[in-house]
Order: C-alpha cells, then sequence, then structure tokens
C-alpha cells in the first residue's frame, strides 16, 4: 500500500521523467488546471501562493486536463506557454494527463483515495481541485474546485511551520 506520493513519477510538459521525490521535504499543492476554465483565474492565486513561501519549502505542481468540458485542448507547449504569459508561472506544469476514469494517473487515483471530496466520493469532479501534501509526501487536505488559492494559504503556512 502506497504511504506517500514519493513512489509515483509524471512527465514534465517535455515529456520528461520526474519523480516526485524531487519533492521530497516541500509541502506541495497539487492541482488539476486547465487553460479555458471559469477557475483558469486561480492560476494567478497558485502564482502568488508559489512566490509567497520560500522554493526550498514549497511548489504548487499543475496537472493539466482535459477530461472536464474539453477546456484544456492545447498541446503541452501551448499550455505552458499560456500559464507563462497570461499569468506569469514559475511553478511546475506537467504534461497533460487524465486525472479520473480507467487511464487516471496512478498519482490521482492514490490522492482521490486518501483524501474524499464532497459525500465521500472518490472521483474528481472538475477543474481545480487540490491536494495538500505535507513534508512527508502525505496528503492532508482536498479542496473543491471553487477554494480560491488564497483559502489555502494559512493551511500552507501551518505545514511549513510545523516542520
Amino acid at each position: 500500500m502506497t504511504k506517500n506520493i514519493y513512489q509515483f513519477s509524471c512527465n514534465d510538459n517535455k515529456g520528461n521523467e520526474v519523480n516526485l521525490n524531487d519533492f521530497e521535504g516541500k509541502v506541495l499543492l497539487i492541482v488539476n488546471t486547465a487553460s479555458q476554465c471559469g477557475f483558469t483565474p486561480q492560476y494567478e492565486g497558485l502564482e502568488k501562493l508559489q512566490k509567497l513561501f520560500p522554493e526550498d519549502s514549497f511548489s504548487v505542481l499543475a496537472f493539466p486536463c482535459n477530461q472536464f468540458g474539453g477546456q484544456e485542448p492545447g498541446s503541452n507547449e501551448e499550455i505552458v506557454e499560456f500559464c507563462r504569459i497570461n499569468y506569469g508561472t514559475t511553478f511546475p506544469v506537467f504534461s497533460k494527463i487524465d486525472v479520473k476514469g480507467q487511464d487516471a494517473h496512478p498519482l490521482f487515483e492514490y490522492l482521490t483515495q486518501e483524501k474524499k471530496g464532497l459525500l465521500g466520493t472518490e472521483g474528481i469532479k472538475w477543474n481545480f481541485t487540490k491536494f495538500l501534501i505535507n513534508q512527508k509526501g502525505e496528503p492532508v487536505a482536498r479542496y473543491a474546485p471553487s477554494t480560491t488559492p488564497e483559502k489555502i494559504e494559512t493551511d500552507i503556512k501551518s505545514l511549513i511551520s510545523s516542520q
């Protein structure tokens, strides 16, 4: 049984494998994102969080997904460029993945099993579902798409200061 996210690897936006143990010791906010969603402006808040905390203690990890209303149709390169131009993102934006269904990435299968959604559901219902991960790689909270990054700031501060 998986105890943390460090057993997983994902492809970066250029297709290179990234082991999540590269982020060991950091608080992480893992988010499934989309460029053409009503919640897309949350990229701004995610970048503010990224800049608010020291790089060695926190990172946002964005995972673009096209499973909700086809709101992420672009290529990996187009997605990264969109994020950089429109929101000045500096956090890692990974390759597009599935976060639900039979082709769901194992990382998101693990996250949704560990942190249930509303009324105990596992499945991700929309873009910008967020998972807060502690320094041991353990999911500690799940936030709905409507929860803004600013509302998560206190939880991140608490985790970082508890180190």
